[in-house]
């Protein structure tokens, strides 16, 4: 985990929409929060003690204050639960500093935003950015109705109103159509965002193929897909992980995460999800051949092999050097 947490002050908690909630933070010790670009997230200690990443989604440009959203799940293993059920307005809280892997392209000539359900959130911070550059960009919002959506009021008003889609009560079957309709003559250098259940991130993305090259789609996971995770099979047993500063190695057998082997001879790579959603414990590759496991980088980051999630992913070659 990383250590650079701070205290902050629950300013206000207010009902978004039926089993969500957001949550203004502030710094107890009065002092700006962190900078931050939009789509980025914090990892939030809950009064359980359970850590997670929630994405930011107030105005990104005010740091005397941050707002995350939280939709309780009861399935979950407890962190959204106690934050509906525990915090209240004066209630202190832990967060790690901002991190992203989900930003805008300074070369886009148009942002197409796609949200569903919670995935709201990492978009909104978007739009505040884009309303205040003047940026040419569309925000579609895919609910199951108008009262189950969150932030409406805000959506419904300027600036953001004359920006933003509502579609409501799409049938799975149809989706893919909706999404195509969204996607009608959008510009070449057009950039497309996403967030959402996986399944509907995996429609955008599919439609979205057809319009704009794979490196202009960017999404953003709130938890690993179980299914995908386990069906990973790893082409090897083991391999060795080298350390490119000083030569030493460490056998990653398997069950064993890079993370833990490379913790066995001290070598400590923060982490935070363990699934490979945050992109904490991304590290450069120098040599070797990935295994991606995450559900973090882009077909391109996968693709160009530079990179890794040391806590779920492996390696296809029997050696991989690392920049640490």
């Amino acid at each position: 985990m990383n250590s650079s947490v701070i205290t902050v002050c629950v300013d206000a908690v207010r009902d978004e929409a039926p089993g969500i909630r957001s949550y203004a933070i502030s710094r107890v010790d009065g002092a700006p929060l962190d900078a931050y670009e939009p789509g980025a997230h914090i990892d939030v200690t809950s009064p359980s003690g359970v850590t997670r990443q929630y994405s930011l989604c107030g105005d990104p440009d005010l740091r005397e204050q941050h707002v995350f959203a939280v939709k309780r799940e009861n399935a979950s293993r407890g962190g959204s639960r106690s934050l509906h059920d525990h915090v209240a307005a004066g209630t202190r809280l832990t967060i790690g500093p901002p991190r992203n892997l989900f930003r805008l392209d300074a070369t886009a000539t148009e942002h197409i935003l796609i949200a569903a359900g919670i995935g709201i959130t990492p978009l909104l911070s978007m739009a505040y950015r884009l309303v205040h550059q003047n940026a040419s960009f569309k925000l579609h919002y895919f609910v199951r109705d108008r009262a189950s959506a969150a932030f409406i009021p805000l959506l419904s008003q300027p600036p953001f109103a004359d920006h933003v889609a509502l579609h409501c009560g799409v049938e799975p079957d149809r989706v893919d159509a909706e999404v195509a309709a969204c996607l009608v003559g959008i510009e070449s250098n057009a950039h497309v965002y996403t967030c959402g259940p996986g399944a509907f991130m995996d429609c955008v993305v599919n439609v979205a193929e057809q319009h704009v090259p794979a490196e202009s789609i960017h999404l953003e996971r709130f938890a690993a897909d179980p299914a995908t995770t386990t069906a990973a099979a790893s082409t090897l047993d083991f391999f060795d992980v080298e350390i490119a500063s000083t030569g030493s190695r460490v056998r990653v057998n398997k069950g064993t995460s890079i993370v833990a082997a490379l913790a066995s001879i001290d070598i400590l790579v923060d982490t935070s999800c363990g699934e490979g959603v945050c992109g904490t414990c991304m590290v450069d590759v120098v040599s070797g051949e990935p295994e991606h496991r995450d559900h973090c980088l882009s077909k391109s980051e996968r693709a160009s092999g530079a990179v890794i999630c040391c806590c779920v992913s492996r390696s296809r070659s029997p050696v991989l050097v690392l920049d640490l």
